[in-house]
């Protein structure tokens, strides 16, 4: 049994409920409706860390009931609203409009947004729903929940309170009336334990392998920078995951699992100039593909070019990855040619 503050006896914890999402699986739920085109668009707008803790999750979720789905988007959707209020009028405009839309939830869905972007003690548990967090208070001695409830918004405390058990209740209620100032120290530690605590229950999520899929569309869609940066985060926490999505995917290095013909597809679709950017410091049996299923003209003009360019960024070599494995995987989605990933089957002549 983990505490945070102080040790007592108190009863197991229950089961959590089916389906109930956090804030990040509701995120990764929200790019999967959109579909992996658009998903990789809104990445590109996500800090780094915010793209791999979504892509864990993409790779998690597993198929989604529209009967999860659709309040999800309904959420989404709300929150929206109130962002673009809140920019334009201010809080006390945004709960006005939003009560007009929702009646009285409006003020839950302000709250919500509010909790986002202000750095208040404990405002992080705003992101996930009561019914989770209440999993991960239970067993929690009840000065550190008053402690907890006294920092969060008023509403969201109440509901939070009204499902403890009753003799918690009563325990809570009292701890947080004779509560005294806390040093910030201590607010702190809660606070850290409290969040490693929340990530760590997402973590251990069962793993649905349709989610691998999905993520791997977004990937597919991806700048070649999001791309790695994902699949080198997904590496760190879940080789296994990693590997299922890599299988899905194709990269601009799996040009040397093409065969011949294939290759040679793809070179007369992508300008000479594209493909030298592409193999900038790439490996020998890269280059060495590319080279080989040249006419010799063409490939002096390919190594000519790659001497001209000289020192290059490596965003501009990323972007020249991307074209051309965009244009593989075109000709894939065409039938034009076949991509024999591993675990496939065997071609018969």
């Amino acid at each position: 049994m983990s505490e945070l503050m102080i040790s007592e006896q108190a009863p197991a914890r229950r089961p959590a409920p089916l389906r109930s999402f956090t804030r990040a699986q509701k995120a990764a739920a929200v790019l999967l409706a959109v579909g992996p085109d658009a998903a990789s668009k809104v990445l590109k707008h996500l800090a780094e860390h915010e793209v791999e803790q979504v892509a864990l999750e993409v790779a998690t979720l597993g198929e989604l009931d529209p009967a999860d789905l659709n309040p999800i988007l309904e959420e989404f959707h709300g929150e929206a609203m109130a962002h673009a209020h809140l920019v334009s009028g201010g809080e006390g405009y945004a709960r006005d409009m939003l009560r007009r839309v929702f009646g009285p939830d409006g003020d839950d869905v302000v709250d919500r947004v509010l909790a986002t972007v202000q750095t208040a003690p404990f405002q992080f548990l705003r992101q996930h729903e009561p019914r989770e967090l209440i999993q991960q208070l239970r067993d929690e001695h009840p000065q550190t929940i008053a402690l907890i409830l006294a920092h969060l918004p008023t509403k969201f405390a109440s509901k939070l309170l009204s499902d403890l058990e009753e003799d918690t209740q009563r325990q809570v209620s009292l701890r947080i009336a004779l509560l005294d100032r806390t040093s910030p120290e201590v607010i702190e530690r809660v606070e850290e334990a409290l969040r490693e605590r929340m990530g760590a229950v997402a973590r251990q999520r069962a793993l649905e392998c349709g989610g691998v899929r999905d993520l791997a569309a977004m990937l597919n869609n991806a700048d070649r920078h999001t791309e790695q940066s994902i699949l080198n985060n997904l590496e760190e926490h879940d080789p296994e995951l990693a590997e299922q999505v890599r299988e899905l995917m194709f990269v601009f290095e799996d040009i040397v699992i093409l065969d011949d013909r294939a290759v040679q597809e793809v070179l007369r679709q992508v300008d000479m100039k594209v493909v030298a950017r592409a193999l900038k410091g790439t490996a020998d049996d890269v280059r060495d593909i590319v080279t080989r299923n040249l006419s010799e003209r063409a490939r002096e003009m390919l190594l000519e070019e790659l001497e001209l360019l000289g020192p290059m960024r490596v965003r501009e070599v990323e972007e020249a990855q991307t074209e051309v494995v965009r244009r593989i995987r075109g000709l894939e989605e065409e039938g034009a040619i076949v991509i024999n990933r591993g675990g496939e089957g065997e071609f018969i002549d």
